[in-house]
């Protein structure tokens, strides 16, 4: 199911989950390291929470702290979702995140900052955050819990679940419910179906394309895109 997520646009992704009545499921905010970056894989989630005293002496120090209890879960299917306390705040930097490509980590996803960008770069997985910086990240955070519910997007923040299906694209990266996978692939591979169609007819024969589009089930019958597909075979 992650390689046909993977084969649709995080656009068709959205779609199918609306026509479901979902609530909106992409990450404001998380953008690719660089152009073409795409990432598909399993949620291993890690929650950040802010800096306290207190707290820093409570949370299990170095190995067995919940930030590489998260990492040595990851591996070429899975996604690590780190939520940030704030999106200019540091999640990670080269020396970290060395321990992802050596786990060949299939991508990384937060709604923080990154930094040594050039270094993570070269690590060669793709990375998807808010923005970079040199700021330090312990200085206004701490890990707290490794693989709990968690909020990614500052501002219309999406829920991830351990285990829930991350597709990264160009155009940012969307959160499919492990427990509606399947529903969503159906209807978005329908929708992109329909529209690869739309988009023919549109180049063959110019206009607006209000004609066909926007939609949303129920197709009838008797509408234009009901005509289109009928002439072309396809169920709906």
């Amino acid at each position: 199911m992650l390689e046909k997520l993977g084969t649709l646009s995080t656009q068709a992704l959205v779609d199918g989950l609306w026509v479901m009545g979902w609530p909106p499921a992409m990450v404001e905010g998380a953008r690719g390291l660089k152009p073409g970056q795409k990432c598909k894989g399993r949620a291993i989630t890690l929650r950040m929470v802010p800096q306290r005293p207190d707290i820093a002496a409570d949370k299990p120090a170095g190995e067995i702290s919940p930030e590489y209890e998260a990492f040595e879960l990851c591996g070429p299917k899975e996604v690590l979702c780190i939520s940030s306390v704030g999106p200019w705040e540091s999640v990670g930097g080269d020396i970290k995140f060395l321990r992802l490509k050596q786990l060949g980590l299939g991508g990384l996803v937060t709604d923080g900052s990154v930094r040594d960008t050039d270094e993570i770069l070269s690590y060669g997985f793709p990375c998807f955050s808010h923005s970079t910086t040199a700021k330090q990240g312990p200085a206004a955070m701490q890990p707290w819990e490794c693989n709990g519910v968690i909020e990614l997007g500052q501002t219309n923040p999406v829920v991830v679940r351990p285990g829930d299906a991350i597709i990264g694209d160009q155009d940012g990266v969307v959160v499919v419910p492990a427990a509606a996978a399947e529903k969503v692939y159906e209807i978005a591979h329908f929708r992109e179906t329909v529209e690869g169609i739309i988009k023919e007819e549109l180049v063959k024969n110019p206009g607006p394309p209000g004609k066909y589009y926007p939609f949303k089930p129920p197709i009838k019958p008797e509408s234009p895109l009901g005509k289109l597909l009928d002439s072309k075979g396809i169920k709906y």
